[in-house]
């Protein structure tokens, strides 16, 4: 039975942290994939096998034939992986406990060595093991088993610090939502953080000792929110009139949005926390999240920003030195401003106006002759070198080269915040934001004075996360420098 409700529908203190609570909350971005690790350990398991492989067929003596010298560790080494894909010893599972896991490895390895003792007597009959290949062989189950214990160590540690179980909050405090944490707690592949329901009135307090933390327009500000992957609906899905004004409320949000039906059974209500912690579940709103491409995305991010410092490093260094001969105060600005899932992020850049007349919260957003800008401001907006600081933004996983560009919290176009004129403004916030963009290349460069101006900014952000691909951004990447140079109206 779910707990008893209250009457009134004030906001509510909650002192428990539930029990799917991490002890550190990790944001979003930082989250990693237990399959995508999975697959980097099965790789890693198979590169040490075929290299053990040569090191053993290059040891056994030339009295066989060349072909009984490789085939044999070959075929063996084949078995073994393959026995290891069978046997589940990269699926990790949640209540696996670490012996459990190595005796599965050890069944591959005796597997493989049935393979590799017997075909080399069919093969050759004058066929011995002797000398290092001996050893090699021997020490072979000895390494895989190693590495295994590594990989449980690092899936575990993953686990217990937020780094690999996905966060979610719950909307709708309903027996579906019930079903639902009953699951996760038997199968602890996702952290339900709390819950939130559109009609705080009839809710409870709790829901198994996962907390209520409000209504839905609490959600949708609530701090808790950049350290969630998806938003899950549990209302009843034949209330179609209910969820659809769910859906319509809270598609404004960075996070994905997706549906939990319930079919009755334990089994399927565990199979769809699974499709929940792969993100293969019902889509309702929400960027699709792809772990290769994300993947791909940070490692050109990686290769960009380290190669961009090592050129950019003596610029970087005169930039400092004239933006402290030319007005008193700090080389850096740094301000607080969205990042991915709406995170507060603090970005640095040179420091452009005088210490002094510095809004940090960029209530007032440069213009022509603005007379808070110093002389050498002036040149380094214009160029955009005020911006290369923020490579390290990047190499902290905080920003990526291409992404929309990150605004200031509380940012004001006019008298209005700006993420008030447009409705799918937090869509923005769906990708990292970038050091340069789609919109910036387009022209949608420096202050967005007039809600035209934020309605383009957020279409063309929009649009590019939309089309997001590794060779989009290369020709972004390519095409910013000219664009920057040949582009001298712009207030930057």
């Amino acid at each position: 039975m779910l707990a008893q409700s209250r009457s009134s529908g004030a906001p509510r203190a909650h002192p428990q942290r539930g029990p799917f609570r991490p002890g550190q909350l990790i944001p979003a971005r930082a989250r990693l994939e237990t399959r995508a690790l999975a697959q980097a350990f099965r790789l890693f398991d198979a590169l040490v096998m075929a290299t053990l492989c040569v090191i053993a067929a290059s040891l056994t003596p030339r009295t066989t034939s060349q072909l009984s010298a490789v085939v044999p560790f070959a075929l063996s080494a084949a078995v073994l992986l393959l026995a290891l894909y069978c046997l589940n010893a990269y699926a990790f599972t949640h209540r696996e406990t670490l012996a459990r896991h190595l005796l599965r490895v050890t069944a591959a390895i005796g597997a493989s060595a049935l393979i590799g003792t017997t075909l080399p007597l069919v093969m050759d009959s004058s066929w011995r093991l002797e000398g290092e290949t001996l050893w090699v062989l021997l020490a072979a189950p000895s390494v895989l088993l190693g590495l295994h214990a590594a990989w449980w160590t690092i899936i575990a540690r993953g686990r217990s610090q937020g780094r690999l179980t996905p966060n979610v909050v719950v909307v709708g405090a309903t027996a579906n939502a019930q079903h639902l944490v009953e699951a996760a707690m038997r199968t602890g592949e996702i952290n339900i953080l709390g819950i939130f329901d559109d009609r705080l009135e009839r809710a409870p307090n709790e829901v198994l000792g996962v907390p209520v933390l409000g209504d839905t327009s609490a959600l949708i500000d609530h701090r808790i929110m950049p350290y969630v992957d998806r938003v899950v609906i549990a209302v009843t899905s034949t209330a179609e009139t209910r969820v659809q004004a769910l859906v319509s409320k809270l598609e404004v949000l960075p996070n994905p949005l997706s549906l939990f039906i319930d079919v009755g059974r334990d089994a399927d209500r565990d199979a769809a926390v699974s499709r929940i912690a792969d993100a293969a579940i019902a889509e309702l709103s929400g960027a699709k999240i792809d772990a290769r491409k994300a993947f791909v995305k940070r490692l050109q991010d990686l290769v960009v920003t380290l190669a961009g410092l090592v050129v950019a490093a003596p610029v970087m260094a005169i930039v400092a030195v004239t933006v402290r001969l030319d007005s008193p105060g700090p080389i850096f600005f740094r301000q607080r401003r969205h990042g991915f899932n709406n995170e507060e992020i603090l970005v640095w850049k040179f420091r452009s106006m005088r210490h002094d007349m510095t809004d940090t919260a960029l209530r007032l957003q440069v213009s022509a002759d603005d007379d808070r800008v110093t002389r050498v401001g002036k040149f380094i907006r214009k160029t955009s070198l005020d911006e290369l600081p923020q490579l390290f933004n990047v190499l902290r996983g905080e920003m990526s080269i291409v992404g929309p560009r990150p605004h200031a919290i509380g940012m004001k176009t006019g008298d209005v915040e700006s993420a008030k004129l447009v409705a799918q403004y937090a869509h923005r916030h769906r990708m990292k934001p970038g050091v340069t963009g789609w919109a910036a290349i387009k022209g949608s460069r420096g202050p967005v004075d007039t809600p035209e101006l934020v309605r383009e900014r957020v279409a063309l952000d929009v649009d590019y996360i939309e089309r997001q691909s590794f060779w989009l951004d290369l020709y972004i990447i390519v095409m910013t420098i000219p664009c920057l140079l040949g582009d001298r109206s712009t207030v930057r």
